[in-house]
């Protein structure tokens, strides 16, 4: 049924689809529907609390015997640079004027921490089947914990010089994130917001030079985008701005009204919102900044910035100044459920592999 039937039986799932597990907008509901369509579902977790994480597994282990996928950052911590800051705090005083925000903030707080013992240690007594990693790897000892527990460990590389690394620590799954893809960039070796590969390129580059299941991501939002990914070379593909159309997704009736409107060249990358880049809408405020090239305080401590002047806008009815990530492929999205998605997807991209084979039937 599928070309490459590694990653399904080392999962133990039916079809090679991942759902990219979106910090902030994929859903316990999500991953459910996802796993009982034969995918894997995935949760962003790096904004949960502990307590947070065990409660959203119950739930998805409630909905679902199918296996999922937990993701969590894995940043350095953020550097203090003063100089940053200054600069920073100076060209977002005009955003907190115009806002009717009466003061700047003194000091700069991370939003998120990186994966810390704490994190381990629950995630040793969940052993949930997948644990991925955004921005390189935690220690390494870590990463052997996991997998001794059973867990599979999974990281993002945007480039395949990230993917011989991670190849090299002993990683189990590689997913190769082009340049196209949503949200936050996993790169841990070029962190500039005008740096980066296509998948068409980078796909079949990293399946050449890791022995490891490769998984593709960024671009991909239909049947045809899956097929393509599984002949260059891919393993399996995880999708995520696709699901942002489904009712399950956690996003506000604003982000779901814009990604309705948007197009091939409607979004950006930029580090204004977080200090790194991520694939978002275009807007006045992340187009006024990309002007600056300035350094930006480190991820997460940038959110210290900009949380106030979108949460102000957003009070205020005021646009531009929206963090609404998706991929350049997301013009395509369909408004289904999660699994009538996953039903299309599946019956598209094996449609597609048929007919690339030279089989119409």
């Amino acid at each position: 049924m599928w070309p490459n039937s590694k990653l399904i039986e080392l999962l133990e799932i039916e079809h090679p689809i991942l759902q990219a597990p979106m910090g902030g907008e994929s859903t316990p509901a999500m991953a459910i529907a996802v796993g009982n369509a034969g995918g894997l579902g995935g949760l962003g977790c790096s904004y949960m609390s502990n307590a947070e994480l065990v409660e959203k597994v119950e739930q998805i282990r409630a909905g679902t015997t199918a296996p999922f996928n937990l993701n969590f950052f894995a940043h350095p911590p953020p550097a203090a640079d003063a100089e940053s800051y200054a600069r920073t705090r100076d060209l977002v005083a005009p955003f907190y004027a115009e806002l009717g925000i009466d003061e700047l903030p003194d000091e700069l707080h991370p939003s998120c921490s990186s994966f810390a013992e704490s994190r381990l240690e629950a995630l040793l007594q969940l052993r949930p089947r997948v644990v991925s990693f955004h921005f390189g790897l935690p220690r390494i000892e870590m990463v052997r914990a996991l997998q001794d527990s059973g867990c599979l460990v999974a990281c993002s590389a945007t480039s395949v010089a990230e993917a011989r690394w991670l190849n090299q620590a002993g990683i189990d799954i590689i997913i190769a994130q082009g340049w196209e893809a949503g949200g936050h960039r996993g790169s841990f070796q070029v962190c500039w917001e005008d740096s980066g590969v296509g998948g068409m390129a980078l796909i079949p580059q990293i399946a050449d030079a890791v022995d490891v299941p490769v998984v593709a991501a960024g671009g991909i939002a239909d049947g045809r985008g899956i097929a393509a990914a599984l002949i260059l070379g891919a393993s399996a593909v995880q999708l995520g701005s696709a699901f942002l159309s489904c009712p399950e997704a956690n996003i506000s009736d604003d982000y779901r009204t814009a990604l309705q409107a948007t197009s091939d060249d409607a979004t950006r990358l930029t580090r204004a919102f977080s200090g790194r880049p991520a694939r978002a809408m275009k807007n006045r405020y992340s187009e006024a900044m990309a002007q600056a090239r300035l350094n930006f305080p480190d991820y997460p401590t940038m959110y210290g910035f900009s949380n106030p002047l979108s949460q102000a806008a957003e009070d205020n009815g005021t646009p531009g100044f929206e963090f609404y990530l998706w991929g350049q492929a997301a013009a395509l999205n369909r408004r289904l459920s999660t699994a009538g998605l996953m039903e299309l997807l599946i019956c598209e991209a094996q449609t597609a592999l048929r007919r690339a084979s030279g089989n119409s039937d």
